[in-house]
């Protein structure tokens, strides 16, 4: 994904094509023309030809989202270019038939490359994307987009010195936060509420008949981060109800968040936090 290599037509013409055999490869879509003298392999995505196009690689959320790896929201081509690049194009191509319903815009990253040998691949490196995530999001998804590529094994924890290097130091104080042990993005985000309220957390607790859940705060509440694609399926919330009723056994409260509230109406999740919490320190009190 990271290493796909932009052609020029004086490349192709020495590996031994001739400029018929790319006008062909072009129409039967084995190859793609970015833009004047830059060719792409046929199966490259869109995202990328369109960062070609422009005239730089492809970077940032746009990249990231590629990977899986979590970004809050993104609808622009996150495109980085070296220092006075010029002739920069649109991401699209109307001429073609390349214009969509609502035109796509470029959002273009200037920061030098961590990886510089990338500069000439069509993406830049995991480690330069993040970094550029980390400019273009508040701080909360900013921590749940490097959880996320550290938890798919994109980015390396050896790695954070880097990458933290090559930010502005304001940024630094996002490093303390940062767990890559956390399975999804809404999780980390939850666990940055959490504390936030003053609650001791605990990240993938393991208990016996359950597995693994998504956080424990304060040795009692536990916290699960449901999304949509994996927990509408009747099979799997009668295993949710079945592994609550085991957390219960054990003495724990359970609380299920939905995606959509996590990301869309934090102050809903904050508010139902707060909430349990409140009500569990009233029994504990009058219980002395």
């Amino acid at each position: 994904m990271f290493d796909i290599a932009v052609f020029t037509l004086s490349q192709l013409l020495s590996a031994g094509m001739t400029r018929r055999a790319v006008d062909t490869a072009i129409r039967s879509g084995s190859l793609i023309r970015a833009r004047r003298g830059c060719y792409l392999p046929g199966d490259a995505p869109r995202a990328v030809v369109e960062a070609v196009r422009v005239g730089g690689r492809l970077t940032c959320l746009s990249m990231l989202q590629l990977c899986r790896v979590f970004v809050f929201a993104n609808s622009a081509t996150h495109v980085h270019l070296a220092r006075g690049a010029s002739r920069l194009r649109s991401p699209v191509d109307a001429r073609r038939g390349l214009e969509p319903p609502q035109a796509r815009t470029a959002r273009l990253h200037w920061l030098p490359l961590v990886r510089p040998e990338m500069a000439g691949k069509a993406c830049v490196g995991v480690i330069d994307a993040v970094a550029h995530a980390v400019l273009c999001q508040p701080a909360r998804y900013a921590v749940a987009t490097i959880d996320s590529a550290l938890n798919r094994g994109l980015l390396r924890e050896r790695e954070l010195a880097e990458l933290f290097a090559a930010l502005p130091r304001k940024y630094g104080v996002l490093r303390g936060l940062i767990d890559g042990r956390a399975q999804s993005g809404t999780e980390t985000l939850v666990r940055l509420m959490a504390r936030a309220l003053g609650c001791r957390v605990e990240i993938q607790v393991h208990f016996a008949g359950v597995g693994h859940v998504d956080l424990v705060l304060d040795g009692w509440l536990v916290v699960e981060c449901d999304s949509r694609e994996f927990h509408e399926l009747v099979e799997q919330q009668l295993e949710d109800r079945r592994r609550d009723g085991e957390l219960a056994k054990q003495g724990m409260v359970v609380l299920r968040l939905m995606a959509a509230q996590i990301l869309y109406r934090p102050d809903e999740v904050i508010a139902a936090l707060r909430a349990v919490l409140a009500v569990h320190r009233r029994c504990a009190v009058a219980a002395r």
